[in-house]
Parts: structure tokens; sequence; C-alpha cells
């Protein structure tokens, strides 16, 4: 069954504007007793479906999900675990890539389909069902499951898996548990199984009713915007999204998934948008008469927990291959490729082009956002601040490269300053913002097009999640180049809590403090260059920006993943400008700074819309 599984993986083959590409690049594993002698038996007779050792099985997931993004979702990687802890390691994984949309088929290894010598090690046992094990916890977070009790069973299964994985609209994570007994259980499998297969992934065009009247409530507003989403990328819609900005004049601001849509020099590109957001992006969504929302799943972050829109009449035409998506905000729903339809609206919305004020305005916009991210680059603080490291980071880069972040104050700063000048040269998984993503991710994004560099941007936290990748990265030869921000602990968390009057409580790597029986004595004396130094990377310390600066430009010529360790300031931040989060604050405290903070948050709060 296993070498089945393993002949029908390396045949299957996507198509999109008659382009053709194998799906699978190969598959990632650690063997264990749950598949070493199923799917670890079928990889070593199949060298033309690559194998690939991790250190860690979230991180394959992770790596799979960066290399499916970074294609646009036109190709992945398999991963296989054995069953217990390997499997549940891949959970966070699996939700990492079904909250993002992104396609990635998880082969974890089950207990015995037989039973008749469970209990095995690493089974988890219920009084309630023999039918259920660890893998059932993967249900919630997958587009489709299923267990492959029998052999035969295996044809139906894959044919069902490789329709939500190919699927602009259902994609997301896929999960095939296996028995470990089924798995080494042969059967008389068709030959048609084995075939080449192409999928073709279509380019749905928009309603011709749904696009009229999009363009009918355009030509009646004043102050349009559009928010670019992942869905702008993954179409590879960004040149008729440029198209379009042209001929009408209207803004856009970006999501995190969707900034490179524009080059930040665009004329039309106010940047980042909601609560990373650019003051310009931010102020246009507040007098926003009408939102074109593309490829966006409209979170939190990106409506400023619904405070951004404050127009009494917005309405929002929603562009989404996804009718969930589509429909939200009580949007006029056009279920359909973003650049099959931006192309269908620029022919509908002929002769439309906003005011000349409006343009005025949003030049204005830009210049001043520009001269602030100059500002911000230079720096002008006492200790290096996160934006100096940023400026500096995109400053070295080249206009190919790619820089790479997922959790932490990072995102935030780098939606805003960073200088995007490729369509994908922002990597930044924040659908579910996963420590631990970083390096892992990095070594995906790095996979899918070796000629860019990549630099991937982490703070101390984060690494000490999961560094182990480097050892994979360098086991593969893949140089990557891994920016290590220093702040002590979770500066994120930590201005996260300053504001809802909690101190940054929990949030700095110090010695307990026998005194105060708290985590506030000296701080904990981690040597991350050493730590990376140990895992096969070459390490640098460096003092500042300009050191940094300088370090760059002296490993130019490195083929070895390099990690750059720099201090930085956790307290300097980049302002909100005009953005707001809603995190709940305590409604009964006894700290002031609490009660202060509680009401500033029912304030905030009354602004929230409710769309309908």
């Amino acid at each position: 069954m296993a070498q089945a599984l393993v002949a029908f993986l390396k045949n299957q083959y996507v198509v999109r504007d008659d382009c053709r590409a194998r799906f699978f690049a190969g598959a990632w594993g650690i063997f264990g007793h749950g598949n070493v002698a199923g799917i670890g038996e079928a990889l070593q007779t199949n060298p033309d479906f690559r194998y690939f050792l991790c250190r860690n099985e979230q991180a394959m997931g992770h790596t799979a999900t960066a290399f499916a993004k970074a294609n646009n979702r036109l190709r992945t990687f398999a991963c296989t675990s054995s069953i217990g802890p390997g499997a549940t390691n891949m959970l966070t994984s699996a939700a990492t890539a079904t909250i993002n949309r992104l396609p990635l088929l998880l082969l974890p290894g089950d207990i015995f389909a037989r039973r008749n010598v469970g209990p095995v090690l690493q089974q988890l046992e219920t009084g309630t069902s023999l039918d259920v094990s660890v893998n059932d916890a993967f249900k919630p977070l997958c587009r489709y499951w299923d267990r492959i009790n029998r052999a035969d069973q295996l044809p139906f299964a894959l044919t069902e898996a490789m329709r939500v994985l190919t699927s602009p609209a259902e994609t997301g994570t896929v999960t095939l548990a296996l028995p470990q007994d089924v798995q080494t259980e042969a059967w008389d499998y068709p030959e048609e199984l084995f075939a080449e297969r192409t999928w073709r992934i279509p380019r749905t065009p928009g309603d011709p009713a749904a696009l009229r009247e999009a363009a009918a409530i355009l030509r009646r507003a004043t102050c349009p915007l559009i928010i670019a989403g992942g869905g702008v990328l993954y179409s590879e819609a960004s040149n008729a999204l440029a198209a379009f900005c042209e001929r009408t004049g209207i803004a856009v601001g970006e999501t995190q998934a969707g900034k490179g849509s524009l080059r930040f020099d665009h004329p039309c590109n106010l940047g980042a948008i909601g609560a990373t957001g650019t003051p310009g992006a931010n102020r246009t969504a507040v007098r926003a008469d009408v939102v074109i929302a593309i490829g966006t799943r409209l979170s939190d972050f990106t409506t400023a927990s619904k405070t951004a829109f404050q127009h009494p009449g917005v309405r929002f035409i929603n562009i989404n291959v996804s009718d969930l998506d589509a429909g939200k905000h009580s949007a006029l729903p056009i279920v359909a490729d973003a650049r099959a339809a931006l192309e269908q609206l620029s022919s509908t919305l002929q002769g439309y082009r906003v005011s000349a004020d409006y343009s005025r305005c949003v030049e204005q916009h830009k210049r001043e956002w520009e001269d602030e991210t100059d500002r911000l680059y230079r720096g002008s603080f006492e200790v290096t601040a996160q934006s100096e490291v940023i400026g500096v980071v995109n400053g070295f880069s080249a206009e190919r490269d790619v820089v790479v972040a997922a959790a932490g104050s990072l995102p935030g700063d780098l939606h805003k300053l960073w200088r995007t000048r490729d369509a994908k040269g922002y990597h930044m998984e924040y659908g579910y913002s996963c420590m631990g993503y970083e390096v892992a991710g990095g070594l995906g994004v790095k996979m899918a097009d070796p000629t860019r560099e990549v630099f991937v941007m982490i703070g101390d936290g984060s690494y000490l999640m999961m560094s182990s990748e480097i050892a994979t990265a360098i086991q593969e030869d893949y140089k990557l180049n891994i920016v290590l921000l220093n702040n002590n602990g979770f500066s994120s968390i930590g201005g996260l809590s300053h504001s809802v009057g909690s101190s940054g409580f929990g949030t700095r790597y110090r010695y307990r403090n026998p005194e105060s029986g708290q985590l506030d004595g000296g701080y904990l004396p981690i040597d991350y260059a050493a730590n990376a130094a140990s895992l096969g990377a070459k390490a640098v310390a460096v003092r500042s920006a300009a050191d940094l600066r300088q370090a760059l430009e002296a490993n130019r010529t490195e083929t070895r993943t390099t990690v750059f360790v720099v201090d930085v300031d956790r307290d300097t931040r980049v302002g909100g400008y005009d953005s707001w989060w809603d995190v709940p604050v305590a409604e009964i405290s006894e700290i002031a700074s609490v009660r202060d903070a509680r009401r500033t948050w029912e304030t905030m709060r009354k602004r929230e819309r409710i769309f309908l």
C-alpha cells in the first residue's frame, strides 16, 4: 500500500495557463515504528521521489507550507511521521497551512487496523471507541481527513485528497492517517492509478451581472479603496492590479499576505493596512465609501477589529475564489479568480477615474510615509532599534531577494517598513503567526527558488522555539541569511502587555528573584551565536545596525547558512498609525494601569462596526 501511495504521488501534475509542473516535490519525514516499514521502505525504493530528513515534525510541515506559498500553491511536499508524538507534532503545521489556505499533505502513521496487538506503543486509549487515535485530533484542522483501514481504500482517498489540495477555494491541509499494518499490506492496484494525472487549476471568471453591479457602485464612489490580499499573489494578478490602478487611480492597501501585490513605489500603493498599517492606508480606509477586497479573508488585523472603515454607507465588493470570504461584511460577492475578475472589471469600468483631489491626497500620503520610513531606517536611538535593522537588511537585499518572518513584533514593523520590489519578495506567515515557523519556512522559500537570497528575520523568543532546521539547511546545502534580533524575551507581547496595563509581566528572559518570587532577576546569558554555530551555521554577533551592514557585506559570497545576532531595544517601537486591535482588558483590577487601559478599551470598542 505504501509503495502504491508513493507511486501515485510522484505522478501528480498541475497546470495553469498552460504551465505544467509536478505537484509534489518529494516527501519530508521522520521515521518510527508507525511508518519505517511502510512509507520508509517505499521512499527508499523510489529515489526519483526525493526524501528529506528534518529535525522536527512541526518544522517539516512549515517548510512544506512555505514552499507551497512561494510557489503560489502550485507545488507542495508530503510529510510523514510515526504514530503518537510524531503525528501530534504536526498539528501546529496542519493548522498553519489550513488557516493560510495553503496545500499540505500529511501522512501520519497510525495504530494497527487489525487491533489484536493493541494497545501499541504511543497509542491513545479511550473507553468510548477502539477506532480513535491521536490522528483524530487533525480533523478540525484539515480540509480533508481520512483513515485508510484497508489497502483497497487508498485509490479513492488519494483522488479526493488531490481534489482538495489543488482546489483554489478549498485547499489547506489534507491528512491521510495510515495504520502501520495496512501500510505494509499488498493489494492488486489498477495500473491506471499510477498513470500521470494532471489537475487543472482554473481561472474562474466573475459573474457578468455582479461585475456590472460592482462597476455601477464604483462609478458613484468618491473615496474607493482596494484591499489586496494573498489571493492577488496566488493568482499572479499583480500586473492586472497595477494596470487597473493606473487606469482608475484607486489606491491600494496591502494585507500581510498581500504585501508585494504592487511595488512599494507604485503611485497607488499606500502600503500596509489595518492594525499594522500605515497612516495613509488607514486614513483612507476611514473615509472609504467603497472597499474592493481582493483575495483577502478580512481578518481582524486587516480591519483593525472592524474599526478601520467608518464611512456610514460603506459598501464592500469582495473578489475571492472562496464564497466564504466573498460574502463577508455583507459584500457584493464576486466568486472568481483575482486576475480574471480584475481584467473583467477593468473592461466594465472603462472611462472611470478618481478625482484629482483624491489623487493628490494619495500622493501626499505616499510622500509622507516614505519620509517617515527613512526616519525610522536611520534611527536616532541610544540602543539599536528594530526599525534600523529592517532598514539595513532592506537596503542590502537585492530586488528579487525574500524576507521571511512570522511572529512577534517583526510582522507589524515589516508590514509597515519593508519596501517590496518583487511580488514574492515578502513572505509573512501571519494567518497563524506561528512562532517557530521562520527558519523552517525560510528553508521552504529557498527550496522553491534557490536563485533568490532569503533573509529570515526572527526574534530570540521564536528562535529558541525552533532553530533546529538550521541543521537541515546545512544538510541540504541551502544558504539562509538569518538575522536574529535579541530583545531578551517576547518584545511583541511585552508591548501588548503594557498596553493592557500589565507592565510586560512574564515576557522577559530573566532569572527568578528569590526576594520577589517573580521572574524579575538578571537577564539570562544566552549565547545565540554559539548555539547557531553548534548546529553547523556560520555565526556573527554584531553590536549595531552599522556593524550588521558591514557583516552582511563581508558575507555576500558566503555559501553556508549564516546567523547574524544583533541586540535591539525592546522598548523602541514603530507607531500604531491610526489603528487599533481589540484585546479585551480585565473589567475589574487592583492595578491602576489596568483600570486605565480598560477605559481606553471601552472607548475604542464603540468604534467597532457591524456590517449588515
